[in-house]
């Protein structure tokens, strides 16, 4: 078994790709062809069908989303609170 190099695509290749296997190609002829993983190649075709976008956050779930935002909102709570906590030292001296 070889080891591939991390290779990156252009959003018009993918889509390229995609619209090749809409026109009735064989999903493994261009597997095959393009040399690409058949888990990257499924995962394009339902990027495309789902969101008709490849960008990862164009294509998060609602809840994906909500998590991101609760994360971010406990960070910059955490932030604040150090801020407010230095605030209060400084104000001390």
């Amino acid at each position: 078994m070889t080891k591939r190099n991390h290779r990156s695509f252009t959003p018009e290749f993918k889509k390229e790709i995609v619209q090749l296997y809409e026109g009735k190609k064989p999903r493994q002829e261009i597997i095959r062809e393009y040399e690409l993983t058949s888990s990257s190649f499924d995962l394009w075709v339902s990027q495309y069908h789902d969101s008709g976008s490849f960008k990862e956050e164009d294509n998060r779930s609602p809840e994906e989303k909500e998590l991101i935002k609760l994360k971010e909102n406990q960070r910059l709570n955490m932030k604040n609170d150090i801020l407010k906590q230095a605030a209060l030292i400084m104000g001390r001296k």
